[in-house]
């Protein structure tokens, strides 16, 4: 039999792709790209040292967008970009960042993003597996007002840990006066990048984005600290979902409100009802009532009774003999930081409260779980 390999994809790799061979990564397709899952200590090794010290991640497949405003006035592309998402990007000073979501008219979420406000532009680190999606969303609808500028020759780590500031602050002097959400431009190792106090673990940390060409040269010097472990895909799942925060794809997709995806912190009062920039986004006639009244379903926290994880897929359900779920597991596995499993899904408001019973459906059996708080370990920002 002939396999027609032109119908095989062929996978992007990152700036940091011959790094990732060179140091035993196990890769595999994510989002459109040929990424480390994991290296030879595993995925709980490398889990527990970013809890305790400093892993790096690779994560350069995520999208890097500029909106430049063609004014000259930063402010036009923050009022311009608040056409699209819910969040209030003109309150987002010079030097910080914010965390937002691209909707849709249903309410939906087409996308979550971070937001930084660079002076002179508005700097947006977007999905990877939706970039394309979000590049044309923008040119649609902000090309009357921005100059949208993909770039596509920067590579994008993350270096996540107690001990991250310790680390950078031997190659950028300032980092460790930086809070939680600033972001800007500095000299990283002599190279000129662009720096947040942020990340996708629940840890203090900071993200970086590099020009691509000199990516594997600075990765490497941070590789010679021994406080620093690379991390895979993996590891970055079990941490973010330790730290209660949503997978796009997932925990939150075209189908889900930033209400029932309890993320309603991340919508500021100003564009809520009443507001002095209140509505006018995508969804606002869906979304903004459900901050008054609440939506039918909410995202939560659950944790399995017994030491079986729960998957993402599995139903649940009112109680262990009822035959229709009210709800799914989202996101599930096992909690290295805890020594247990843990879960995030939806369930009805009705039963979404801390501590209510529900089960699972798993191979036939049903398991029980019960509602938690999140998130599950407690997040080490630098505020």
């Amino acid at each position: 039999m002939v396999t027609d390999v032109s119908e095989t994809p062929v996978l992007k790799r990152t700036p940091l792709h011959a790094l990732h061979l060179a140091r035993g990564g196990r890769m595999v397709p994510f989002a459109g790209y040929d990424m480390p899952v994991q290296y030879a200590p595993g995925v709980l090794k490398e889990h527990l040292h970013t809890r305790t010290s400093a892993g790096l991640f690779d994560v350069s497949h995520m999208g890097q967008i500029a909106l430049w405003p063609k004014s000259g006035k930063v402010e036009d592309a923050a009022l311009a970009l608040e056409r699209l998402v819910p969040q209030d990007i003109m309150a987002v000073a010079p030097g910080r960042q914010r965390y937002a979501q691209f909707t849709n008219a249903a309410g939906g979420l087409l996308d979550d993003l971070m937001v930084a406000n660079f002076d002179d532009h508005l700097f947006l680190v977007v999905n990877g597996a939706c970039k394309a999606a979000d590049e044309a969303h923008l040119r649609q609808h902000l090309n009357d007002t921005c100059s949208i500028d993909v770039l596509a020759d920067r590579a994008l780590v993350a270096l996540q840990g107690p001990k991250a500031a310790t680390v950078l602050a031997k190659v950028c002097p300032e980092a460790p006066a930086m809070r939680f959400m600033e972001a800007g431009p500095h000299q990283v190792d002599g190279i000129a990048c662009f720096v947040s106090r942020s990340g996708y673990t629940g840890e203090d940390g900071f993200e970086i984005s590099i020009p691509a060409a000199q990516a594997e040269a600075l990765v490497s010097g941070l590789l010679d600290d021994p406080d620093v472990m690379l991390i895979g895909l993996g590891a970055r799942d079990s941490l973010r979902l330790e730290a209660g925060l949503c997978l796009y794809g997932h925990d939150i997709d075209t189908t889900t409100t930033p209400v029932e995806a309890a993320l309603e912190w991340s919508v500021q009062k100003s564009r809520r009802s009443g507001g002095v920039r209140a509505g006018g986004f995508p969804g606002t006639d869906i979304i903004l009532p459900q901050f008054e009244q609440g939506a039918s379903r909410r995202r939560v926290g659950l944790t399995p009774e017994g030491r079986a994880p729960v998957r993402e897929g599995a139903p649940l359900f009112a109680d262990a003999a009822s035959a229709d779920p009210i709800g799914a597991v989202t996101s599930g596995g096992f909690g290295p930081s805890l020594n247990a499993p843990i879960a995030m899904g939806y369930l009805p408001t009705s039963h979404a409260a801390i501590g209510a019973l529900v089960f699972a459906d798993v191979r036939g059996q049903r398991l029980p779980l019960r509602v938690a708080a999140m998130p599950f370990v407690p997040h080490n920002y630098k505020r």
